[in-house]
């Protein structure tokens, strides 16, 4: 792009972003360069699912990154940012499965995953599209999906040698289970979500007399196994080894003392069923007693006159049941909280089921002493982290029951049940579609017919960024940046992972953002709240939406409000406005050559620059990115524009030719490292002007590929800070004084000065004098005099 391609008169956002898009695709300027010797900044950045458009969370999220990203390529001009897809697992499923009106356990295997390939790729890249649209400066050519044969091969990879270092198992137990997707899910899954429920306190028998126990579940009590008492409770301590006869179903079950059973809670009997939580799957193993199962895999009951009823018909059905018998004693409405699916928001039930687990129960401290050694940004939220891994009560489930995934590479002979597992010169492999035989029985053994999740492979992020590297990187990457929502999932099965398979960190930091709320409410589509940056970009532009996202530190949540946006506008036509004006004096054809002389004004206005310069760039190391975009903008706004600007537009119009080459200097130095700071949060309208303003003089293709704004060499006097803020003030005085007049800024004035502030000044007294339109400057009590 050069300036002749560009707009000179006014800026419009939408036909530049376009342009501006095209531009940097066109000559690669984000392209990983695997010749440069600078070391290398990497980023391990998540792969959003293609199941979906981008939301607000996303833009808000993304562009905080995408700041840290520009800003590195600026400073070190070495960045590795590949860009993924998670297009694997129950999200992309659910996906297919909506966008083709079909249902997965309705088509063969083959079929399904089939359609659900036909849909990625006609999908995936009007998704990544959006991210292009607000500005995501990553390596697009390095791009990686999660279903691709390379990412399968080394996801199959890492399970193979988990498995050889024995710390992969299959097991059949209690596991949580979602009926809706029909697949077992990982505790990283769960949701808490708080329903009104139905407290029913029902009429147990034992010995012919009634035993109060009171359930939200009615409809587990055919999966009733046994009742607890505390063996404190005074109540129940002669009923201890006696049986009770479970309502409506008449067998019956032991009475058994355990602390579980809380005295003070309900009735404080405990009825223990198979599995209605994780407190029944223990309790009922620590007593081995017999499980009943009652509930499908596809959330139906299997029990008498209810067999193929849904859970919750089943449970209204059984509730009237109960009172047609005058078996329920008091009924009442509660509020509690109830597990349910990340995915899908149905009830978690509790199955037993064969699945994969990779063992993640005996190395917690470890797992802890892993996240300790990484950079946690806000440091608060490595709290979050170790809270996790302290709470954890199961290994990690890595298998689902689903159709679409990376394939578990292994073979099961059924009758000596030995394992097979596949080489690793045969991956990527579906064990479905390659026949395997038992080296001992000599019969064809059973292909896995499980999908690793998602969380399995997106796990290894890391290592699948590395093998595009050609070769120049290794973990731990540089940077991990992410939402906090997932620091349960993607931030500890990676941080497992890495130490599983190199006893190394992921990544030297890690980078946490917040939520976006509307009006202080948390959005979600169930409510109608949604904004779509799709939308946001038709009314404003990516520079304005990501001028909002700015406004947020990371780890906080930010409110989505319109009137950041017109801010964000307003601070894009002021950047052109008074660039345009800036260019219109220093002329066409300027360039840029430092004076011999500097102005004392000018010298002392490149020293604010360079503190600027030099805060903003240890915020920017240490990712406070919202510091610069706060301390530039007020820079810009005030300093330049509102003081600077003004102050030696006198001698710019009037001056001579050394007074001209000294505020041109000053003046185009500091709108240069105005725009270069401000490029990684409004990167489009700072190409622009860079192209039609600047490219000439600096040579480089793109600002983006510009260097750091570095510090300017100038010297520096011990009252330089005073000076500059006593002229400040003095100007601000005489503007409001002027104003309370009702007289124009351009009026003339007499201006008398304390002795010691016209002492303090006396150096830029003649830029004083003209941008105050001061007739004459006395010195006594400080005055302004109108004529």
């Amino acid at each position: 792009m050069t300036a002749k391609e560009t707009k000179p008169e006014t800026y419009n956002p939408k036909e530049a972003e376009k342009r501006i898009l095209n531009f940097w695709e066109k000559e690669k300027i984000f392209k990983f360069d695997s010749k440069n010797k600078n070391p290398i900044y990497s980023v391990d950045t998540p792969p959003p699912y293609i199941s979906g458009k981008m939301h607000i969370g996303h833009a808000f999220s993304y562009s905080q990154q995408d700041f840290i990203v520009r800003f590195r390529r600026m400073f070190g001009g070495n960045v590795f940012y590949p860009f993924g897809t998670d297009d694997n697992g129950l999200p992309t499923e659910r996906f297919v499965e909506k966008k083709n009106n079909v249902k997965s356990i309705d088509m063969s295997r083959a079929k399904f995953i089939e359609l659900c390939l036909k849909t990625i790729k006609e999908t995936t890249w009007e998704l990544v599209q959006d991210w292009k649209d607000i500005g995501i400066s990553a390596d697009f050519d390095k791009y990686y999906s999660t279903i691709d044969k390379p990412t399968q091969k080394i996801s199959q990879k890492s399970f193979i040698d988990l498995y050889n270092q024995k710390e992969i198992y299959k097991k059949e137990f209690p596991t949580l289970w979602c009926c809706e997707c029909q697949t077992a899910i990982a505790q990283a899954e769960l949701e808490d979500k708080e329903q009104t429920a139905l407290f029913s306190t029902l009429k147990f028998v034992v010995n012919n007399k009634e035993l109060p126990i009171a359930t939200t579940r009615p409809e587990l009590l055919p999966a009733c196994v046994a009742v607890f008492v505390n063996p404190k409770d005074s109540r129940y301590k002669n009923l201890v080894g006696k049986k009770a006869t479970v309502p409506l179903f008449n067998f019956e079950i032991p009475i058994i003392a355990d602390e579980s059973a809380q005295i003070d809670k309900g009735t404080g009997v405990l009825m223990i069923c198979s599995y209605g939580d994780k407190y029944d799957a223990a309790a009922i193993n620590k007593h081995k007693l017999t499980p009943k199962i009652v509930f499908n895999h596809n959330g139906t009951l299997n029990f008498e006159n209810y067999s193929g009823m849904k859970i919750k018909e089943a449970r209204k059905k059984i509730l009237e049941d109960l009172k047609d018998k005058d078996l329920i004693i008091e009924q009442k409405q509660i509020e509690h909280v109830v597990n349910v699916h990340d995915k899908c928001g149905t009830e978690i039930e509790i199955l037993p089921t064969a699945q994969w687990f990779i063992k993640i129960l005996d190395k917690k401290e470890k797992l802890i002493d892993q996240g300790k050694k990484i950079n946690w940004k806000p440091q608060f939220m490595f709290k979050r982290y170790e809270n996790w891994i302290r709470g954890l009560e199961w290994d990690w489930n890595i298998s689902r029951n689903r159709h679409f995934g990376v394939p578990i590479p292994v073979w099961e002979c059924k009758k000596c049940g030995k394992v097979i597992i596949a080489e690793e010169k045969e991956l990527p492999v579906d064990p479905m579609q390659i026949k395997k035989k038992c080296d001992k029985c000599k019969i064809e053994a059973a292909g896995e017919t499980m999908v690793l999740d998602t969380w399995a492979t997106s796990s290894l992020t890391p290592q699948i960024g590395a093998s595009l590297s050609e070769g120049k990187l290794k973990i731990p990457f540089s940077l991990r940046p992410q939402g906090h929502d997932i620091i349960r999932t993607w931030a500890f099965y990676t941080i497992v992972k890495s130490f599983l398979h190199e006893k190394q960190i992921p990544w030297k930091d890690i980078v946490i953002s917040g939520n976006v709320s509307l009006s202080g409410e948390k959005m979600s589509k169930s409510k109608g709240n949604i904004v779509e940056p799709r939308t946001v970009l038709q009314n404003y532009c990516a520079d304005a939406l990501r001028f909002w996202a700015g406004g947020s530190k990371l780890g906080e949540d930010l409110d989505y409000q319109e009137k950041d946006l017109i801010t964000g506008m307003r601070f894009l036509t002021k950047l052109w406005n008074a660039t345009k004006f800036v260019f219109m004096n220093l002329g066409k054809n300027y360039k840029l050559t430092k004076p011999k002389k500097l102005h004392d004004l000018d010298r002392i206005f490149l020293n604010e620059l360079n503190k600027l310069i030099e805060d903003s760039t240890q915020n920017f190391m240490n990712y406070e990115y919202s510091k610069v975009k706060m301390d530039t903008e007020v820079f810009f706004w005030k300093s330049l524009c509102d003081n600077y600007l003004e102050i030696v537009k006198s001698r710019v119009y009037n001056g001579t030719k050394e007074e001209k080459e000294s505020a041109s200097y000053a003046l185009y130095s500091a709108l240069l490292t105005v725009i270069k700071m401000m490029a990684p949060i409004t990167p489009f309208i700072t190409e622009e002007i860079y192209q039609k303003y600047f490219r000439e003089n600096e040579k480089i293709k793109s600002i983006h590929i510009c260097s750091w704004p570095e510090k300017i060499d100038v010297k520096e006097n011990q009252n330089d800070d005073k000076i500059w803020a006593k002229l400040v003030e003095i100007i601000e005085k005489v503007r409001r004084a002027k104003s309370e007049a009702k007289k124009s800024m351009k009026a003339e004035i007499i201006l008398t000065l304390d002795k010691d502030d016209e002492k303090l000044v006396s150096e830029c007294i003649a830029d004083l004098k003209a941008v105050c339109c001061a007739k004459e400057i006395k010195t006594g009590s400080f005055s302004v005099e109108l004529l």
